[in-house]
């Protein structure tokens, strides 16, 4: 069964965005980068919100093309090109996209139940807060792998918002970067 595995950045309080969704307070470096390029490599699906979704579309489908892309921008723009994207959204059209399937409100738990069920690699659920919100209020997260930033933000947009009671969680996972970022891989308890 495959599984969904909420990827994030987050600051120690636990926010992925600051107050006006800003993410500038990130701190990735090519050390970083590799190491996310080659667990990303290992999976062919990636699920955003919309808005997550929107802003990836701007980007990766181009950024491995430009003269000035970096080893990163091209290693992630190809993954990208071929990954299946899962969308969470009420207002796209699947007919529009390729390589994309687009999930509803209406029918999210049945759907991702469906996804899961099929043969494939794990799911990256990629930032998107709001998506990952609906899917905590459904239980339908199995595990996070995490990069917390040596920040406290106070205020900002949560990770963990929408579950519903206490989740057991197992480490599996964690790792130190020079940049004072800490990786932590956790799976959900059942």
């Amino acid at each position: 069964m495959r599984k969904i595995i909420s990827f994030a950045h987050i600051s120690l309080d636990g926010f992925v965005a600051g107050p006006a969704r800003e993410m500038n307070w990130i701190k990735v470096d090519e050390e970083l980068f590799d190491h996310i390029s080659d667990r990303i490599g290992q999976t062919n699906a990636a699920l955003y919100g919309r808005v997550t979704y929107d802003m990836m579309e701007g980007y990766w489908p181009h950024a491995g093309k430009e003269p000035d892309a970096s080893k990163h921008d091209r290693d992630h723009s190809q993954w990208y090109s071929t990954a299946h994207k899962i969308v969470l959204s009420n207002t796209l059209k699947e007919a529009e996209l390729e390589n994309t399937t687009v999930i509803n409100e209406s029918n999210l738990a049945e759907k991702i139940n469906e996804l899961k069920q099929q043969q494939g690699s794990e799911i990256l659920l990629f930032g998107s807060p709001s998506a990952t919100h609906a899917l905590h209020r459904l239980n339908l997260v199995d595990g996070y792998w995490l990069f917390v930033n040596p920040i406290i933000l106070g205020e900002g947009v949560p990770l963990f918002a929408g579950i519903a009671g206490r989740k057991n969680l197992k480490l599996i996972a964690t790792r130190a970067f020079t940049r004072g970022v800490t990786e932590l891989s956790f799976t959900v308890e059942k």
